[in-house]
């Protein structure tokens, strides 16, 4: 195939540029996908840590693929398959904490042991998001409305979230206006008594972000993980992974590792494809980028190319890392205190108060590490045991809080105090731990812009902050995944739909390609 036969090249192999090659090659467009790495998935590939460990990549929640990406790229006929999650222990110090399916009516006995109040709140709290789910998850399943609509399709593509929303009824209307600005920690007080609890449930909302659970509008963010269906892939991110290239391929898209976009060629101010390191130029009147918006418009762009109102837009947009990922190699399975013999695959790990969340969070306010880090782990060898050798065991944990900008670089002194802090909070429910590692990687916020390409080190691309979501995520212009420059396309994490493992906007980014192309 000619370089110029191309209509459309995807830049990045994760599951959104994945799920972007797939959608344009079902409808008969020619497409190349350019990974860098050497292997497809992005984020959600599978790396060895240490001999003989692996990880299944560094985004380790599965929990949140919708079901109409899953339907729309028609994954099912390529292997994949969606299950229930697996209870999540809070743990506590000096306790055996609470083991907490997300299924309320699972949860009651648990729950009902440390407060029948919470029990009966958890329920109702589970009942709100089963009520909210239909109308968050058509949101984050089509694009967000033009904010100057043109015509009545476009008057009629506003109106619908609104209508959407009268669905609710008005008791459920007037109470989402009502949290979705407030702070998780109000929202969560006033429905919970145990600070445990109140804690765990809030770590979401917050994690990898630059806010803490009494900062403003972060219940939106809650809103948007806990009404999400709440069910994993079946093999991990590996899995879906597999799945997203076989459709790729079945569709007749080709799909090159080892391909590192330079430049995204652009020339009076319409896109006409790519030049490689490695010198090669490929021809395409159309490129999604599937990476974070600022290294698409600031890094692979040539200077001066932008027109200046858009090239100030895109500065703007708040990217910075503030969590950490350490990979841990146990020689014997890690041991819970609370919980002894007990094989569970996730935990959330704080200081018992929500409290505790926020003081984390403020030493990245004055670019330090936090002394007390949050931590959300993972144990994927239990469901996938091919991850360590026999008798060993994968820890993957994600830390909150680690600024990318800390006092004095990212030098040993700074390592080592992240790593000793990490490892001390995790020590206080599973002590003994550090006698069983027998390998550590740990990837600061800077390492992960280094070796993934992360503008910040910001795993979710772009700051889930209120005023960087739905229409203005990444920016105004950018937002209905077209920009300003004529054949560019953005349809990374860092766009409406994106976020985890979910390609959805890879998804939307195809299906405004063919709209605009058809």
């Amino acid at each position: 195939m000619s370089p110029a036969s191309w209509d459309a090249i995807v830049v990045g192999g994760g599951p959104n540029g994945l799920a972007a090659a797939a959608r344009l090659g079902a409808a008969g467009r020619r497409v190349v996908v350019l990974e860098r790495a050497e292997r497809l998935g992005g984020l959600a590939a599978r790396f060895e840590f240490h001999p003989g460990f692996s990880v299944p990549g560094v985004l380790h929640d599965d929990g949140l693929i919708r079901p109409a990406t899953v339907a729309r790229l028609r994954l099912e006929r390529h292997g994949l398959a969606l299950e229930a999650p697996p209870p999540t222990l809070f743990a506590e110090q000096g306790g055996p904490g609470l083991l907490v399916a997300h299924d309320a009516a699972s949860a009651r006995g648990e729950l009902a042991r440390r407060s029948p109040h919470d029990a009966d709140a958890y329920a109702a709290y589970r009942e709100l998001f089963a009520r909210l789910a239909p109308v968050i998850g058509r949101v984050m399943s089509e694009p967000p409305p033009p904010l100057a609509p043109a015509g009545l399709a476009g008057w009629w593509q506003l109106a619908r979230p609104a209508l959407a929303l009268r669905k609710l009824g008005r008791r459920d209307l007037v109470e989402l206006l009502r949290v979705a600005p407030m702070c998780v920690a109000d929202f969560l007080n006033e429905r919970f008594e145990t600070p445990l609890l109140v804690e765990a449930l809030a770590a979401p909302a917050v994690a990898a972000t630059w806010s803490g659970p009494w900062s403003a509008g972060t219940t939106t963010r809650l809103l948007l993980h806990e009404a999400a269906p709440g069910r994993r892939v079946r093999g991990g991110p590996a899995a879906l992974v597999e799945a997203l290239a076989a459709a790729g391929r079945a569709a007749g898209a080709e799909l090159r590792t080892g391909a590192e976009v330079a430049r995204i060629r652009i020339d009076g101010g319409r896109t006409r494809g790519v030049t490689l390191v490695s010198g090669e130029a490929l021809d395409a009147p159309v490129v999604v980028a599937t990476c974070d918006p600022k290294r698409t418009f600031l890094g692979l762009v040539e200077p001066a190319t932008l027109p200046l109102a858009l090239e100030e837009e895109i500065a703007n947009i708040r990217s910075r890392g503030t969590a950490a990922k350490l990979h841990l190699a146990l020689s014997a399975p890690l041991e819970l205190a609370g919980r002894a013999g007990e094989p569970i695959a996730e935990i959330r790990i704080g200081g018992g108060h929500v409290d505790e969340l926020e003081r984390a969070f403020d030493a990245i306010k004055y670019r330090r590490n936090s002394a007390r880090p949050y931590l959300d782990v993972r144990i994927p060898s239990l469901a996938e045991p091919a991850l360590a050798p026999p008798g060993g065991q994968v820890v993957s944990i994600l830390a909150s809080y680690a600024p990318i900008d800390v006092a004095g670089g990212w030098n040993d002194a700074n390592r080592d105090a992240l790593l000793h802090s990490i490892l001390a909070r995790l020590e206080t429910v599973a002590p003994g731990t550090g006698a069983r590692i027998a390998g550590v990687e740990l990837l600061t916020p800077a390492d992960l812009e280094a070796r993934f390409a992360l503008t910040g080190g910001q795993i979710h691309h772009v700051e889930p902050a209120l005023d960087q979501l739905f229409v203005l995520r990444p920016s105004a212009s950018t937002a209905r995944y077209a920009t300003p420059v004529a054949g560019l396309y953005l349809g990374g994490s860092g766009s409406h739909g994106g976020g985890g493992l979910d390609p959805g906007a890879g998804l939307l980014a195809a299906e405004a390609v063919l709209s605009r192309t058809s």
